[in-house]
């Protein structure tokens, strides 16, 4: 038996005027994802438990089988995985996005989708600066980085910069034991940045300069358990974030580097694609996780969400599809993390359509991978890491 597992990241959303009332799953030509859907399971899954933030990490976790109300440390621990960051047992990480902040205002929180390697050099300038025995700036992708502090125990409620678009930023500031330190490191990094070479050319080039990083997504140390000893399962993830790749690592998956995957629009479909043929030949299970959904939900654009869905399905989906209806016996799943509706452009925690087909799975008539649809199945995961439960074993 094979298995694949399909995350387009936030592509669940709600009816949207700018589609005629209609959510970008159900505007998109899906026929492969639905293809699933009309001969598999259709049905939805509570991926966010009650009480806790709809982030990726927590819906991702939920979907692989674990139960993030037992092992979730924190966003921040989980990426420092990725990296190889050592953490020591009180050591606290926390995301660093650059973004971009103008009258006190959350203007973008990505910096204009600031490239890697322009990014590079900003965290190295902040590291040079305002580096320490004690706080170190570790550089990541696109506007994504961390940050490690020791010798202080936080109590902190911080808020993720994409949640706060067009927002003035005093009230967001982080808040609780020892938050001052944080507000004070990202108040310092404006003078570190506001004259950086990178950002002089970003400004001459009419681009979002990165005015200051913003700490949030906080945790520690991170562990879990092998994902080969619950299921006796080899599994190879495929990812353009850490974060992903950091729970992959944590539950010993091995990782698959694509060139090309960027973790936004523009990201590697294709090649994804064909990684994740490549793996299943000596791997029992492969998840591919795409991010562009989610972008264009935080950016509220839903032509491009129809878009970055269209390229999952025939690139990703149908090759994957495709090749297993044609090798043996298989079972694959395509399904949301979580909501990144556009008109909200955050994340929300209502439960996401899945559709799964293969060898054992029940053939109930189902008829597209959609939101209504899914909703109308009967069938409801409403706790959801016992979903990867039915997607194995039943």
């Amino acid at each position: 038996m094979k298995y694949a597992i399909v995350i387009p990241d936030g592509a669940a959303d709600r009816p949207i005027e700018a589609l005629g009332g209609h959510t970008p799953l159900e505007v998109a030509r899906l026929p492969n994802m639905d293809r699933i859907a009309a001969n598999g399971r259709l049905g939805t899954v509570k991926t966010v438990p009650r009480g806790m933030s709809p982030g990726s990490d927590v819906a991702i976790l939920s979907l692989l089988g674990y139960d993030p109300r037992e092992c979730y440390t924190g966003r921040a621990g989980i990426e420092a995985a990725a990296r190889g960051i050592p953490l020591e047992e009180d050591d606290w990480v926390f995301r660093c996005n650059l973004v971009t902040v103008a009258d006190e205002e959350m203007v973008d929180y990505s910096a204009g989708h600031i490239p890697t390697k322009e990014a590079a050099l900003l965290i190295e300038a902040l590291e040079e600066r305002l580096g320490s025995d004690r706080i170190r700036f570790f550089p990541g992708v696109g506007y994504r980085h961390l940050v490690v502090i020791k010798g202080t125990r936080f109590k902190v409620e911080t808020t993720p910069p994409h949640d706060i678009m067009g927002c003035a930023i005093k009230k967001y500031l982080p808040r609780g034991k020892n938050a001052k330190q944080l507000t004070q490191l990202m108040e310092a990094s404006r003078e570190v940045l506001a004259d950086h070479p990178v950002n002089k050319v970003r400004r001459d080039l009419g681009e979002a300069p990165a005015t200051q990083i913003w700490l949030w997504g906080q945790g520690q140390r991170s562990a879990l358990r092998s994902f080969r000893e619950r299921w006796g399962l080899r599994g190879a993830a495929i990812t353009g974030v850490d974060l992903v790749r950091g729970i992959a690592l944590l539950i010993g998956w091995d990782l698959v580097d694509v060139e090309g995957a960027t973790g936004y629009y523009d990201t590697n479909y294709a090649g994804k694609g064909q990684a994740a043929l490549e793996a299943l030949k000596d791997h029992d299970l492969v998840l591919v996780h795409v991010e562009a959904p989610d972008e264009a939900g935080h950016n509220g654009d839903a032509r491009q969400k129809v878009r970055s869905l269209e390229q999952i399905d025939t690139h990703i989906v149908g090759p994957l599809l495709d090749t297993l209806q044609g090798a043996g016996e298989f079972r694959i799943l395509v399904s949301p993390d979580h909501e990144t509706p556009v008109e909200l452009r955050t994340h929300a925690t209502r439960p996401v359509p899945f559709a799964m087909m293969g060898a054992g799975i029940e053939h109930l008539r189902g008829e597209a991978l959609t939101e209504r649809k899914a909703a109308g199945a009967g069938f409801s995961v409403a706790v959801g890491h016992e979903l990867m439960e039915y997607f194995l074993k039943r």
